[in-house]
């Protein structure tokens, strides 16, 4: 989103860059694969060890792999957490106006568990609409995981709020948490309000 009013512009669509690398990921191993490759071998059972730990967590079978649980707006300056629970009603996200002030420094912050098998190229996609144009997309590579009990949290970098009268308003936000494989593991719609003040 830009300081002054946002204009609409020719956005990628997600494909596009991999096709144009002829980008392949890699066949997907599941972790009893990982762990019998090369068990011989000291220094890789070592280093496997390292990157994916004991392993010794329930898995549910018939669950997701991985379920993101909140999306979090870090902001020092804000009166309050700006934080959405994705995991209830996400309908009921649609009619929810998160707000932040103009000209405020925030993050994005997510919230996520990896349950069974590791996971690879984890990517955050936002596509950013007001009054129907697509006016931004940004695109955050998270990284690849491994199952464990405990939750990962995600941070993106940095970024300032637009600023101006033409750039206050609503904005309509469409979030997917995607991956290498091209599996949705979530897509969600949210609102968010820039204002000249927290509370207006």
């Amino acid at each position: 989103m830009s300081e002054n009013e946002p204009e609409a512009h020719a956005v990628e669509e997600d494909d596009d860059l991999d096709s144009k690398l002829n980008y392949k990921p890699p066949p997907q191993k599941s972790l009893q694969e990982i762990q019998e490759l090369d068990k011989d071998d000291e220094s890789l059972a070592k280093y496997k060890k390292s990157l994916l730990g004991d392993l010794t967590i329930a898995q549910d079978p018939t669950g997701p792999n991985v379920v993101v649980t909140r999306l979090t707006l870090v902001c020092d300056s804000a009166p309050g957490p700006i934080t959405m629970d994705l995991t209830g009603d996400l309908e009921a996200l649609k009619k929810e106006t998160f707000v932040l002030k103009e000209a405020v420094t925030y993050r994005v912050k997510i919230h996520f568990r990896v349950n069974k098998e590791i996971v690879s190229g984890l990517k955050y996609i936002q596509h950013t609409y007001r009054t129907a144009l697509k006016v931004d997309k940004a695109e955050f590579m998270v990284g690849s995981y491994g199952p464990r009990a405990e939750e990962y949290d995600f941070l993106t970098p940095a970024e300032e709020a637009p600023k101006g009268i033409l750039a206050r308003g609503t904005y309509h936000i469409k979030s997917i948490f995607t991956d290498d494989d091209k599996h949705d593991h979530l897509s969600w719609e949210w609102n968010l309000a820039i204002r000249k003040e927290w509370t207006e």
